[in-house]
């Protein structure tokens, strides 16, 4: 996840770490930290926008980030392709000091023309950004993007409820969240297909116990079975629910039977052996390796470990979206966006709308692919090898946009979210809270920030 400070980074992020590492989502909520007095209509620019970027005319664009997995660079190259008489410069700053030094950035008369937002912090606030409604009409975007994926970006009026008011930044790149299964595993114990549904994902956990391998590898020392809980809440409640108290909706509340049920599964499942042992002492990247080499049945996690996975174990190894509370029901999925704004001070806002537009096409969809991200056009058939994870992924983003259900990652709900949710599972898989103390401990952090 793309967090907003350190305490809430211990989830990575591929802008900071590269594709291997975790997913990358909008942290905005130092909005509400930084900015009370919130995005108002004054922020945004009264000329009128255009679409038709002059094939005649040489532009020359600016671009900061952070991002150093390639994915930029590979979007950059492929525009420059399509429009050859734009050149965008790329200007990459490691992740804390791009943080740092991008208000200044932004406000000084160099400024760059396409920022990439960690966070959007005061910049909005201090109207150093291109209000975007207006491009995103004239491309369409509403009718390109789910919803959720552009709510992510979204900041009310109030400056602290996200999911409403002006958009501020365009989405790049997606990660998603869902189960790796070790397939030769799951032949072995008689699993013919992955688990569609919550009842045949706990049915695999069992037949794993039974046969003394591990069901699910859990890594908890930096909180990850947040992943989980938050999975199985979202195929319980809806993703809707989910999202408004991600989003800090006036009256949400993470009570809820979802949330609960993701707690009682967390205890279950470490009471009945079926996690990776020592799992409160296991990181990510520790879990990442021991499922490479065979241990577990099921691990989850995002799109930013794919590769690694693949290469360990080379067609044995499978990705679902996180199973559907029935089989009626829908599917929903933990995830995020890299993204990037533009700046107020830009001259050339068009052309630099035109690059973000762009990040939905085809060729777009082969960049983000071959970077292991999720590509904004679901539906692209680019490097979908159906028998590769790779293809796999496709086709669960395709199922998750299908019905809207990409949520930002709980973790990123507070400033101290991370925190909580680390401390809270790690005494429910140990057995010193009960999943109700869980669901508490996570409502009242929620509730001390979005009390007004």
């Amino acid at each position: 996840m793309s967090h907003a400070m350190t305490t809430r980074r211990r989830h990575g992020s591929p802008i900071r770490h590269g594709a291997g590492a975790t997913a990358a989502t909008a942290g905005l909520l130092l909005v509400a930290a930084c900015a009370p007095g919130g995005a108002s209509s004054d922020t945004t620019r009264t000329t009128a926008v255009s679409t038709t970027i002059p094939s005649d005319k040489k532009i020359t664009l600016t671009l900061a980030t952070s991002e150093n997995a390639g994915l930029t660079k590979g979007l950059i190259a492929a525009f420059e392709k399509a429009h050859p008489n734009i050149t965008i410069t790329m200007k990459y700053t490691g992740y804390d000091d791009y943080n740092h030094s991008l208000g200044l950035s932004l406000a000084s008369d160099s400024s760059p023309d396409i920022v990439l937002l960690n966070m959007v912090g005061t910049t909005v606030r201090n109207k150093l950004l291109l209000n975007l409604d207006p491009y995103a009409r004239a491309y369409g975007w509403d009718k390109i993007y789910p919803s959720s994926q552009l709510s992510q970006w979204q900041v009310g009026a109030d400056g602290t409820s996200l999911g409403t008011g002006h958009l501020w930044a365009a989405p790049a790149g997606f990660s998603m969240v869902g189960v790796f299964y070790n397939k030769e595993l799951a032949a072995k114990l008689g699993i013919t297909s992955p688990p569609t549904t919550l009842a045949e994902f706990q049915t695999d956990l069992d037949k794993a116990e039974a046969a003394g391998k591990t069901g699910l590898q859990m890594p908890n020392l930096d909180g990850h079975s947040a992943f989980v809980v938050q999975s199985i809440a979202q195929s319980v409640d809806g993703a809707e629910t989910t999202r408004k108290w991600f989003e800090g909706r006036t009256a949400s509340t993470f009570d809820t039977p979802g949330n609960l049920q993701g707690a009682q599964s967390l205890l279950k499942w470490s009471k009945a052996g079926e996690l990776s042992k020592g799992a409160n002492g296991t990181d990510l990247s520790g879990a990442v390796a021991a499922f490479a080499k065979g241990d577990g049945l099921f691990l989850v996690d995002g799109n930013w470990d794919a590769a690694a996975i693949d290469k360990a174990l080379p067609g044995k190894v499978g990705f679902v979206a996180y199973p559907k509370a029935s089989s009626d029901g829908k599917y929903a999925a933990v995830g995020g966006s890299i993204a990037y704004g533009i700046s107020a001070r830009s001259k050339n806002a068009d052309a630099a709308a035109a690059f973000l537009d762009f990040w939905h096409s085809k060729a777009a969809a082969q960049v983000q692919l071959d970077h292991y991200f999720m590509p904004a056009d679901s539906s692209s058939s680019a490097g979908s090898d159906a028998k590769s994870v790779l293809g796999d992924m496709s086709k669960a983003w395709a199922q998750v946009n299908q019905d809207n259900g990409l949520v930002g990652f709980y973790a990123n709900a507070t400033s101290s979210m991370n925190d909580t949710l680390t401390s809270s599972s790690q005494s429910l898989i140990a057995g010193r809270v009960t999943p109700q103390e869980y669901v508490d401990a996570v409502q009242k952090d929620w509730s001390k920030a979005h009390t007004k």
